[in-house]
């Protein structure tokens, strides 16, 4: 999800969530998100306090270079928090905060939107500080969110997509099991140039066959 669905000045009437480290208690995704637990990684919903630590894991150069520019101040991190309250509560949209073992702020996203009423086919995408990358942070990260979208949102078709030119990105992809569909042409404008993007798919029976192999392999 290179082309990322917030844009500063969507964000209508400024309503920040409160900060709460309450369990989510109901099943309905939409009334807030469950948190999942891997191996050294939790994914949650964000909070107002992760915005600090946003800004300055995911606004660094080698971050940005092939994602839509992200908020760029403490207060525009806190406007997109908000933002992603509303588009889950709307049923249209999901974002979960990174946050590594030992700590307690978000050090990325993984992000989610439907691309047809139902969520029978969705598309999803990715940032992480620099830091954790080549911690296994991503990998399992992204384990537990394509879980959630084929067994808790009901997910068909789950596409990516990633600049040709980002080797890590699509490296990453590849490993989780995505497949290489076709190539986007022209398709991300980034700095004024246009560039061409790999369409990445992973399926919901494929996934499924894949957790059964896993099963069977690990006693």
């Amino acid at each position: 999800m290179e082309k990322m669905p917030y844009q500063p000045g969507m964000e209508g009437e400024l309503v920040i969530p409160a900060d709460t480290h309450a369990p989510v208690v109901s099943s309905d995704w939409r009334a807030g998100l469950p948190v999942l637990n891997g191996r050294g990684v939790t994914l949650r919903e964000l909070r107002l306090s992760d915005a600090p630590s946003l800004l300055a894991m995911l606004t660094p150069d080698e971050v940005t270079r092939f994602i839509s520019p992200p908020p760029t101040t403490v207060e525009g991190f806190e406007r997109f928090i908000a933002w992603t309250h509303r588009q889950r509560e709307a049923g249209q949209y999901v974002c979960f905060a990174v946050v590594p073992e030992g700590m307690d702020v978000a050090v990325g996203l993984f992000q989610m939107r439907q691309l047809e009423p139902g969520w029978g086919t969705a598309e999803w995408g990715f940032a992480i500080g620099s830091r954790f990358w080549g911690t296994g942070v991503f990998a399992e990260g992204a384990r537990l969110v394509v879980d959630f979208a084929f067994e808790t949102v009901g997910v068909h078709r789950l596409e990516a997509r990633a600049a040709v030119q980002n080797g890590r990105g699509n490296g990453a992809l590849g490993k989780i099991g995505a497949v290489q569909e076709g190539i986007l042409r022209k398709s991300f404008l980034r700095n004024g140039v246009y560039h061409d993007q790999i369409l990445w798919s992973i399926l919901d029976d494929d996934w499924r066959q894949a957790k059964a192999v896993w099963g069977a392999t690990i006693h």
